[in-house]
């Protein structure tokens, strides 16, 4: 699909525009606390002529013909570009935690690592974070390695989406 950058786009975004737009793929998760899956995914990047962008990330599993059969996983916030290509990210999630991130960007990467994870009493025990993101081919390829329920920081999650 073709991809324009809209004309009230703030130019502190510039770095981050090719990130505009819903993205849709597949997914895979492990991690030694929990059996390995498959999910679908929905990834929306969106602007309102302020300089950050929203994000909402929405994960399901997926039936055998592809359609959504429930949801998993959700988490949104904030991407707000700082000076010399770094990024700021915060991002809150349903089970009780929520995120800071700082990273940089680098052309079509992101690489981010959290810098302050919070989290409510009955929330799992995330301690730590490392996420990248990159345009490859037309396709945004992601992954995220999380350090969580007293396991070191390792490979957890990773998706291939296309924009929609």
């Amino acid at each position: 699909m073709a991809f324009e950058i809209p004309q009230n786009l703030h130019p502190d975004l510039m770095p981050l525009a090719w990130l505009l737009g819903r993205w849709e793929g597949r997914g895979h998760g492990d991690y030694p606390t929990i059996e390995k899956f498959e999910f679908g995914q929905q990834i929306d990047f969106t602007h309102n002529g302020k300089p950050y962008l929203h994000y909402v990330s929405q994960t399901f599993v997926v039936g055998a013909d592809g359609t959504k059969e429930r949801p998993l996983a959700v988490e949104t916030g904030f991407w707000r570009p700082q000076p010399d290509n770094k990024v700021e990210v915060i991002l809150a999630h349903p089970t009780g935690f929520a995120e800071i991130w700082y990273g940089d960007i680098d052309g079509a990467k992101v690489e981010l690592q959290t810098d302050v994870v919070a989290r409510t009493v009955s929330a799992k025990e995330v301690t730590a974070g490392h996420r990248l993101y990159g345009l490859v081919n037309g396709e945004l390829l992601w992954a995220y390695d999380m350090a969580a329920e007293g396991q070191p920081l390792q490979p957890h999650l990773w998706a291939t989406l296309v924009r929609s």
